[in-house]
């Protein structure tokens, strides 16, 4: 296994191999569970060279605390990498090596789609997300890159990125992996006590009742069932729950007929913030 920390040593690397191969991609900030490895998996199938990157990115949180509690579990990634396939490549660059001491993001503009939910909540989130992403593609070169659905708006985000900077690369978004609870599956589980861990199977039970209850219902009226049903557990607080269209990611106010639409939710429990979603159809 090739673990790179450089990136020229990388991209030297990269550059050496047959411009024919196929370079898969997969993006995270480590402290991987079975997720990540579904997206790894989707890539070998798919590609003749798998990258996966694990950076703790700076610029896309909007918060200090979040951003040093952010679990770093470098060593425990890698073997799980090891057992999955000794053919991926793991790159693991410092923030130095990323920033060069100019840790800050570039404006990014994705017709609106950054303007809702997660981006009303965390200011600049996204302009992090497209610098790192632009900075990795850039380095990377890959033919298609791989996102969980978990992040249902970022995964719309980057497929606007690479649409509207013309950046030559496929994006697949794949499946929500889930515990066996319910919960999606998410670096940030790790902080949660094994209580919590139990306890947050409601999300999940809840979207499914909002899911349900909007066949025959309004937005607004399956909306205030999601805020009633959060109200009785008092180790929840619920930050938003939302209906929208999964292309504009525009509120839904009125349902029609053409239009997908999916639950979008953050809640907080022990003070760690998760989210997921579902589709509503």
């Amino acid at each position: 296994m090739n673990i790179f920390t450089k990136k020229t040593e990388l991209k030297t690397y990269l550059n050496s191999l047959s411009k024919s191969k196929k370079i898969g991609f997969v993006p995270t900030m480590g402290a991987l569970h079975q997720g990540h490895l579904s997206l790894l998996s989707e890539s070998l199938k798919n590609n003749d060279l798998t990258v996966l990157s694990i950076f703790v990115n700076p610029t896309q949180f909007n918060n200090s605390e979040d951003l040093e509690k952010y679990p770093r579990t470098l060593e425990k990634d890698i073997d799980l990498v090891k057992k999955l396939s000794k053919d991926i490549l793991i790159f693991s660059p410092s923030i130095e090596e990323i920033y060069e001491g100019n840790t800050i993001s570039n404006s990014y503009h994705y017709d609106g789609l950054e303007n809702q939910m997660e981006g009303k909540q965390r200011p600049g989130h996204f302009d992090g997300v497209g610098t790192i992403l632009t900075k990795l593609f850039t380095i990377i070169q890959p033919y298609q890159a791989y996102f969980g659905e978990k992040d249902f708006q970022q995964l719309q985000i980057v497929k606007k990125l690479v649409k509207n900077y013309s950046i030559p690369v496929i994006i697949n978004g794949c499946p929500i992996h889930r515990e066996t609870n319910g919960l999606a599956m998410s670096s940030r589980n790790e902080r949660l006590s094994k209580e919590a861990r139990e306890e947050a199977a409601i999300i999940f039970k809840i979207l499914n009742e909002a899911k349900i209850f909007f066949q025959n219902h309004s937005s607004k009226e399956t909306i205030t069932l999601v805020e009633n049903e959060f109200s009785k557990y008092s180790n929840f607080k619920l930050e938003y729950f939302e209906i929208a269209d999964e292309e504009t990611l525009s509120p839904c106010i009125t349902k029609e007929d053409n239009k997908e639409y999916r639950g979008f939710i953050a809640v907080f429990i022990e003070d760690i913030r998760l989210i997921d979603n579902i589709s509503m159809k």
